[in-house]
C-alpha cells in the first residue's frame, strides 16, 4: 500500500494536465521514495518507466531503445536499436498514447549521464527544436543530489533554464511516517518515528503487527536484516574513507554539535578537515547546521557558527547503539543489547525526535491558522537570556526548544517539550516563562507546552486564566 506524498503526487499531476511539453527533475537523497512516488504517479497511465544502471553507454543505449521499441512506434518496424541518443530521443514523440501525454521517466538519470557527458546538451538541443512545443512529459530522477544540483541543474549546464518543474523529495514528516504502523499508541509512534524517521524504505521495514520492541530486535538488531547494515551500505556507495566518517557521525549522533568538540571526539587535529568531511556529510542530508532561530545572514555565513546535527532519525539510533555494540550483535546477543544498552536509553533519546515532533504540529497550526499569530521564523533558540534559579532571575547561556516569531518581531511563541514519564512540573513551567524577560517590554508572549505525561494542577489553573497558555497532550499531536 502506498503511503502519504501527497504533495508531490499533486505537483506532478497539475504538471501533467499542463499544456506544452514538460521536462521535471526530481531527486532528492536515496531511499527518500523517489521511484515508488514516481510508480504510484505513472498508475493508469501510459508511460515508458526506464531505469537507468551504472553499465556502457552503449548497453545503455541498448537497453533504452529495446524499451521504447516496444511501445510500437512506427520506427519498431524497421529497426532494433537506435543509432544515438538523439535518434532514441526524438522519436518519443511517436509515443502511440492518443490525446493522453507521452510520458517518459528517466529513473537514476545520472547513471545515463556517467558514461556520455553529452546527453544533457541532446536533450537540451531536442527540448529547444522540438520537445517542448509537444504533449510530453519527460522525467529525470536521481540520488547523486551534488551531480544534480552542481552540474544538471547548474547555471553553465545546457539543460539551465529548460526545466518547467525541479523538486527535491525530503523525507516524509511525522504525520505521513505513522501511517506505517497506524495501531501503535501515540507514545509508540512518537518513538519509532524517532528511531526511524522519515525515510520510506525504513518505516517499510517495521511490521505494524509486531510490538514496538520486537521490530526493533528482528528489524534492525537482528544481523542479515535490512537495516542492520543499512548505514554502511549507504556510506560505502556515497563516501570513501569511511572509518573517518564513521567516527564523525558517532560523535555528532552522540551529541557532539560543535566543529571543535566533533574533530576532538573524532580524534581528528585538524577542524578544516573536519568540515569538509562534514560538508560532504551536509551535501548527502545525513548532517545539517543548525541556527538558531534568531540568527541573520551574517551569523549563517560564519563557518564557527550553528551546531552539527543528523538530519536522519535513524542514523542517530543505528550510531547511538548499533554502531556501539556491534561485536555483541555480531555475536547474536540481540536480547541483552536491548535490554541493557536500548531499553534503559529508549525514552530518554526519543526526546529528541519530539521536539521535532511538536515543531512540525506548530507548522501544520499556522498552515490550518489555528495559532495566535502567523510567525515568520520557527525553530530552536539558544544563547544567553534571563534565567530562572532558584527565586532570582540572572542572564545565562540556555536553549528554548521551539521558538515563534513573527515578522514585527512584535509576537513571540515560546515553546518547551517534555518526553517524560510524569507530568510537566510547575517549577519547569517557572524555567520556560523566566526566559526572554527583557523582549516582553515590547512583543506578546504566548506559551505552548508539549507533555507525554500531562501537566502539574498548578499550570493547568494558570492556563484557565488565560489564552496566552496552550496546553498540549501527545494526543492532541498525533490526532491533531
Amino acid at each position: 500500500m502506498f503511503i502519504g506524498r501527497k504533495q508531490e503526487l499533486q505537483f506532478l499531476e497539475d504538471k501533467y494536465n499542463s499544456k506544452g511539453g514538460q521536462l521535471i527533475v526530481l531527486y532528492g537523497r536515496r531511499r527518500v521514495g523517489k521511484t515508488e512516488t514516481l510508480r504510484e504517479f505513472c498508475k493508469n497511465k501510459p508511460h515508458i518507466f526506464y531505469s537507468c544502471r551504472e553499465i556502457s553507454d552503449k548497453l545503455q543505449l541498448r537497453s533504452f531503445s529495446e524499451k521504447l521499441l516496444r511501445e510500437k512506434i512506427p520506427a519498431a518496424s524497421y529497426v532494433k536499436e537506435f543509432a544515438d541518443w538523439e535518434t532514441a530521443f526524438r522519436n518519443i514523440t511517436e509515443l502511440p498514447y492518443g490525446d493522453n501525454k507521452k510520458l517518459l521517466i528517466i529513473d537514476e538519470f545520472p547513471y545515463m549521464c556517467k558514461n556520455n557527458e553529452s546527453i544533457p546538451s541532446i536533450l537540451q538541443n531536442l527540448w529547444d527544436e522540438l520537445l517542448k512545443d509537444e504533449n510530453v512529459m519527460i522525467i529525470l530522477c536521481g540520488s547523486a543530489m551534488s551531480f544534480i544540483e552542481k552540474e544538471l541543474l547548474a547555471e553553465k549546464n545546457p539543460l539551465y533554464g529548460r526545466a518547467t518543474g525541479i523538486y527535491k523529495m525530503e523525507a516524509m514528516g511525522f504525520y505521513d511516517a505513522v501511517q506505517f504502523f497506524p495501531d501503535y499508541t501515540d507514545k509508540e509512534k512518537i518513538i519509532a518515528y524517532s528511531i526511524l524517521g522519515g525515510i520510506p524504505h525504513y518505516l517499510a521495514q517495521f511490521d505494524p503487527a509486531m510490538s514496538l520492541d520486537d521490530n526493533i530486535k528482528k528489524n534492525i538488531l537482528t544481523k542479515g536484516c535490512i537495516l542492520y547494515s543499512e548505514v554502511e551500505f549507504i556510506l560505502r556507495q556515497e563516501l570513501r574513507e569511511t572509518p573517518l566518517y564513521n567516527s564523525i557521525i558517532e560523535a555528532v549522533a552522540l551529541g557532539n554539535t560543535k566543529l571543535n568538540d566533533i574533530s576532538t571526539k573524532s580524534l581528528i587535529d585538524d577542524t578544516s578537515k573536519t568540515s569538509v568531511y562534514l560538508k560532504n556529510l551536509i551535501e548527502l542530508q545525513i548532517v545539517e547546521r543548525e541556527f538558531s532561530v534568531n540568527n541573520g545572514t551574517k551569523e549563517r555565513a560564519n563557518n564557527n557558527r550553528g551546531l552539527y546535527r543528523l538530519t536522519d532519525n535513524f542514523f542517530r539510533f543505528w550510531y547511538a547503539f548499533v554502531f556501539t555494540n556491534i561485536s555483541e550483535l555480531e555475536g547474536g546477543d540481540v536480547d541483552g543489547v536491548f535490554e541493557y544498552a536500548i531499553k534503559p536509553q529508549l525514552h530518554e533519546f526519543a526526546a529528541f525526535g519530539f521536539e521535532d515532533v511538536c515543531r512540525e504540529y506548530t507548522r501544520e497550526m499556522q498552515k490550518d491558522n489555528k495559532l495566535p499569530f502567523r510567525y515568520k521564523r520557527m525553530g530552536r533558540w539558544w544563547g544567553k537570556t534571563t534565567v530562572r534559579r532558584k527565586d532570582t532571575i540572572e542572564v545565562k547561556e540556555t536553549e528554548i526548544d521551539l521558538l515563534a516569531i513573527s515578522e514585527k518581531s512584535d509576537k513571540y511563541l515560546v515553546g518547551e517539550c517534555k518526553f517524560k514519564g510524569k507530568p510537566f512540573s510547575y517549577s519547569e513551567y517557572l524555567d520556560t516563562i523566566a526566559k526572554l524577560s527583557p523582549q516582553k517590554e515590547k512583543a506578546e508572549f504566548y506559551y505552548y507546552l508539549f507533555s507525554e505525561s500531562g501537566f502539574d494542577e498548578k499550570i493547568i489553573a494558570e492556563a484557565e486564566k488565560t489564552d496566552r497558555i496552550r496546553l498540549i497532550t501527545i494526543e492532541d499531536i498525533v490526532t491533531r
